[in-house]
């Protein structure tokens, strides 16, 4: 490159970066915050600490130094008039308002009103956040001394607040091109250490209490400000735990005395009386009413059923609700003393039974009693539900619809009946006719949910059990599968028994579950079949008539409301089933005798998720998924539905669903002598993990990387699928690897995805030629085509875990 075009050259990458970063946008003698340092020890969470800093440099694309939200925000503001916006306001509310006046009915005022109200609301938002290119941007990051000096200011009360009394902060700049780099150096010294505990209590009674818990304050560690806060709300519902219902949090200080001993701490908690009073009240339940309302503004001397049950004073407008099994969910009685935290499992399982609109328990200590008070109000008995969307589980999105008619309380004892229907269809890829790639689905389900075990036990297990949310469904169903390759049919009877006393973890054991299914299969599947069949395969036996009956069972853990929001959370669900169980004490004769295969099994499922918000833009997720299932009958194959697949959207991203594996096996069209993807691979062994790193791009756009690492395999030699065994001296080098970029649209009441993966390493292909960029890349029958699709277009809605 001439001396004349590498002069263009950087001109073009200054003027590029000018304005990208915005230093074009700078006036005289401002300065741009380009990058902010903090020298702190590995010890501190850096992260936490610069969430509170009151001035940040401009957000930037990671490693590319570009910052095109300054841009965003430049482009809009331009077009950003703010008395305008006022003044159309002004005159959309004149417009509306002469239309409501002038209407005739009060339907058209309200709609009038409210589609007023919903424009006015939206010029608001201009208003105060700007338009959508200044709300997609940020406003440049100028430096400010006085934004400075806040951090510094921060930087030391954070310090403060973990012990750290004595610590120091310096601060220095540096400067190119108008670029400043602003680095905090800190010097946190000497922490302070707890070496002295007690307590100031003016009431005995309370301090007895408090002697009988383990304080959060412990000797031997740093004094933290994070741990008294957790102290005061530890002792605050520790009381409000045992009677003492007016207690609150203002009642508890600390005294922190530091001047008795070199970087040592005492700590005195002080709790203080009531004013003009020597000592705190401890409630114990008078009474207990129990109101069913179906309007809140009726009274309640007007309600016509009335019944005590179990010093409970039950009233409703009529006799709809059964006591007996209301008592079971209500974990408030005559003489105890009140506990919050009794209060809150009363509410949160009387809510469980999905038969109330709201619940609202309350107390009244007028007239020198204390009574407990539970309002509800029932939900309509009758509902109907109808729900549109995509369905995303295999390959591209299709629409599908589903029905739900509920009638609830149908035998007066809280039981709700069911009845659900679903259609769907979605697109994947055929193995038989490519010109059809349609999948479509149907199912009716009728369901009978019980708020209780229906097992032999005694009335008072029964009420103890309540604080379990125990329910039981039986449901029947009819579903169908129609898929260019085959058609199933299947007809199913589940018992399920669910409970769970955590809000994070729930139960579910199946002691039921019986299928009876019947398969229609494409001529050329059929062929397929049989072929597989001749050479030593039993596949061809999980699409008979078949009878398949199992035990179930699996609990779900979820950690800091895993799925709703971006924070650090993680979800674990453990699967464990056993098929066919009865089959090794009943002959299965009768059903054989029916032309019904039946099968024996066992399968096991681990799957753990977890994301980690490393800032309030980025975080990072992973996912371990794992599972294996073992055909023990004479048959020796499962099941279709109980086999693993591999690929897609919520799998290993570089390949299509279910077309992955089983271990090294390829599949290698006769016809064309080129690797097909056509046929889907049933394996009884998984493994996968995925890593993705998430970040947001700009408004409500995020963008994602993400590596996905899997594959399935065989337990035993499967002649027709060489290479599809599970063997441990070779199974790392037959794990799949996929990589690619996605976009996510996050509208905070719906998520669609896009996903670009490409296959990384192939472990179809010959070992030492696996590796996508590898001299064998272009080797037949592996050629960069239409057919071994290198990369693979994903789209889904929501994350993918």
């Amino acid at each position: 490159m001439n001396g004349g075009k590498l002069l263009v050259f950087l001109s073009f990458i200054a003027m590029l970066l000018s304005g990208c970063l915005g230093t074009r946008y700078l006036k005289p003698n401002e300065q741009l915050l380009f990058k902010q340092k903090t020298q702190i020890p590995k010890s501190f969470d850096i992260d936490a600490l610069e969430e509170l800093y009151v001035q940040s440099p401009n957000r930037q694309f990671p490693i590319i130094p570009l910052s095109p939200y300054v841009w965003f925000y430049q482009k809009g503001i331009k077009n950003y008039d703010k008395e305008a916006l006022g003044l159309e306001k002004e005159d959309l509310r004149s417009y509306y308002d002469s239309l409501i006046t002038h209407a005739k009915s009060t339907k058209k005022k309200n709609k009038l009103t409210q589609k007023r109200n919903r424009k006015s609301q939206k010029i608001d938002k201009k208003i105060k956040e700007g338009n959508v290119l200044m709300r997609w941007g940020e406003p440049l990051a100028l430096y400010d001394s006085q934004a400075t000096a806040s951090n510094k200011l921060k930087i030391q009360q954070y310090l403060f607040s973990k012990g750290y009394f004595d610590s120091k902060i310096t601060h220095k700049t540096s400067n190119t091109a108008k670029l400043l780099t602003s680095t905090y150096e800190v010097s946190e010294g000497q922490p302070y250490i707890i070496d002295t505990v007690i307590s100031k209590i003016g009431d005995n009674t309370v301090e007895q209490l408090l002697n009988l818990r383990k304080s959060k304050i412990k000797t031997s560690e740093n004094y933290s400000q994070t741990n008294l806060t957790n102290e005061r709300d530890a002792i605050n519902d520790y009381l409000k735990n045992n009677g003492y219902y007016n207690f609150s949090r203002e009642y508890i200080s600390f005294d922190i005395d530091t001047a008795h001993q070199d970087h040592g701490v005492a700590v005195r908690t002080v709790i203080k009386n009531p004013l003009s009073e020597q000592k705190h009240h401890q409630f114990t339940i008078d009474s207990i009413n129990f109101v069913v309302n179906e309007s809140t503004t009726n009274s309640s001397d007007s309600l016509s059923f009335r019944r005590n049950y179990q010093n409970i004073e039950y009233s409703a407008y009529d006799a709809f609700y059964k006591p007996k099994v209301l008592n079971r969910r209500v974990f408030l009685h005559q003489g105890d003393l009140y506990s919050k935290q009794n209060t809150f499992d009363t509410q949160r399982q009387l809510a469980n039974l999905d038969v109330f609109k709201f619940i609202n328990i309350n107390y009244d200590s007028t007239g020198g009693r204390f009574i407990a008070n539970i309002f509800t109000q029932p939900l309509p008995r009758y509902q109907w539900t109808n729900e549109f969307g995509v369905n995303v589980s295999q390959g591209i999105p299709g629409p599908f619809y589903n029905t739900t008619f509920k009638k609830r309380n149908i035998f007066r004892g809280l039981e709700n009946f069911e009845l659900s229907g679903r259609l769907g269809v979605e697109v994947s890829a055929s193995a038989t006719d490519l010109d059809d790639p349609f999948n479509f689905e149907a199912g009716i389900n009728a369901a009978l949910i019980f708020p209780k075990f229906i097992l032999p036990i005694k009335n008072l297990k029964r009420e103890k059990l309540g604080y379990l949310n125990p329910k039981t469904k039986l449901s029947i169903g009819y579903s169908l599968t129609d898929r260019p390759e085959y058609s199933r049919k299947n007809a199913n009877f589940r018992t399920t028994y669910s409970w769970g006393k955590q809000l994070n973890t729930s139960y579910n054991f199946s002691l039921a579950d019986v299928s009876i299914i019947d398969s229609e299969i494409d001529s050329i599947f059929n062929n397929r079949l049989i072929e597989l069949r001749n050479n030593g395969s039993n596949l061809i036996r999980s699409f008979q008539p078949s009878f398949v009956s199992s035990m179930s069972f699996f609990v779900i853990k979820n950690f800091n409301n895993y799925g709703l929001g971006k924070h650090n959370s993680s979800y674990i669900q453990l699967f464990t089933e056993s098929g066919g169980t009865t089959q090794n004490f009943i002959s299965t004769q009768p059903l054989e005798d029916q032309g019904l295969e039946t099968y024996k099994f066992l399968k096991f499922n681990i799957d753990y998720r977890k994301v980690s918000q490393l800032t309030k833009r980025a975080g990072v997720a992973f996912r371990v998924n794992a599972g294996i299932a073992i055909p023990y009958g004479d048959n020796e194959v499962l099941p279709y539905e109980k086999y693993f697949f591999a690929g897609g959207s919520n799998g290993i991203r570089g390949w299509r669903p279910r077309r992955l594996g089983p271990g090294s096996y390829n599949h290698i069209d006769v016809n064309s002598g080129e690797v097909s993807y056509q046929i889907e691979q049933p394996g009884e062994i998984l493994i996968q993990a995925s890593i993705e790193f998430r970040r947001n791009l700009f408004g409500f756009v995020d963008w994602a990387y993400f590596v996905d690492v899997g594959n399935i395999w065989t337990i035993n030699e499967d002649k027709t699928r060489p290479g599809a065994q599970f063997s441990s001296e070779r199974f790392l080098k037959e794990f799949a690897v996929a990589s690619g970029l996605g976009l996510r649209f996050d509208f905070v009441f719906l998520i669609i995805r896009f996903d670009a993966g490409m296959k990384i390493h192939d472990p179809a292909r010959p070992e030492g030629k696996r590796f996508i960029f590898s001299d064998g890349f272009n080797d037949a029958p592996f050629d960069i085509n239409d057919k071994t699709e290198p990369v693979i277009f994903n789209i889904g809605i929501g994350y993918p875990f």
